[in-house]
């Protein structure tokens, strides 16, 4: 199997940071190696065995169809170049939320990383299977909400993209969802109260990004640090607004992690890279 070749794999992507902009040539050939590696191992996947997964050890997770998306899919070069930070960072971080936690995947890495995790996913349908990966695992330093997060508590709607449950969000945070839709009402938890309880966000909103950042307090990231999924332009804008002249810094992995200076080294969607928002001078590689 070829993910037995990669156990240096999350020190070497953090050893890098500053190739991590997705046109270098660096992320082209890593991302050319990773991906047909975890590819190669869906037969393990579906037979639910545990596979290799770097310098965590042997990992489990059952293979999932998620409409045009698969589980396998999770291990894009973004995501392991956010699980390399997690793991530089061990025992930096104590207590880490996961927002838009789908199946577990970053819940299970920040817990093997040393956090104990608050783990929020409003569909029924991923929560259970999360709970399972859990069980899985062998995670027990994690306490699971069944529950999407705002500015506020309460009850929202929910629309289930059947064809990509991963783009699955809140009703009013993407303008034209796609395919057949399934809408349902989900609990909602208040951002702010979470961040008072963790000092790591992992913030995978699906369009709602602006507001959960627009809701925290500008003193709480004085002790918290988020990675922040940009999902449009109109988002990439609020999000510059909300933290020029803050002294909260916004570093872009299009620009390889250093701060944001103009709006134009904002990602725009996804195909970008993320963000990580916080306080420090340097992102902490």
């Amino acid at each position: 199997m070829q993910l037995e070749r990669f156990g240096n794999l999350l020190e070497f992507l953090a050893d890098h940071p500053q190739e991590h902009a997705r046109g270098s040539s660096f992320y082209r050939f890593v991302s050319g190696l990773t991906t047909p590696a975890f590819h190669e191992a869906q037969p393990a996947f579906e037979a639910e065995q545990k596979v290799p997964f770097a310098e965590l050890g042997l990992l489990s997770l059952p293979y999932e169809k998620m409409g045009a998306i698969d589980s396998i899919d999770l291990f894009g070069l973004d995501e392991l170049l956010m699980f390399s930070f997690y793991y530089r960072n061990r025992g930096r971080y104590a207590r880490a939320a996961d927002i838009g936690a789908n199946i577990g995947l970053h819940t299970i890495v920040l817990s093997l990383c040393d956090s104990t995790v608050e783990a929020y996913e409003p569909d029924p349908a991923h929560f259970e299977k999360l709970r399972r990966n859990l069980g899985l695992n062998n995670i027990n330093n994690c306490r699971t909400h069944q529950a999407a997060v705002s500015e506020k508590d309460g009850t929202m709607q929910f629309v289930r993209v059947l064809g990509n449950t991963t783009s699955s969000h809140l009703v009013g945070a993407k303008s034209n969802p796609y395919g057949e839709l399934e809408k349902f009402d989900v609990t909602v938890q208040d951002i702010r109260d979470i961040v008072n309880r963790v000092d790591l966000l992992k913030i995978d909103a699906e369009g709602h990004e602006a507001v959960l950042l627009n809701a925290i307090p500008i003193e709480a990231w004085k002790k918290v640090d988020a990675f922040v999924e940009i999902g449009t332009a109109e988002n990439a804008h609020l999000v510059y607004q909300r933290f020029d002249n803050t002294g909260v810094n916004i570093f872009s992995q299009k620009c390889g992690w250093a701060p944001v200076k103009t709006i134009e080294d904002m990602p725009r969607s996804y195909k970008e890279g993320g963000v990580f928002v916080s306080s420090k001078s340097v992102m902490p590689w």
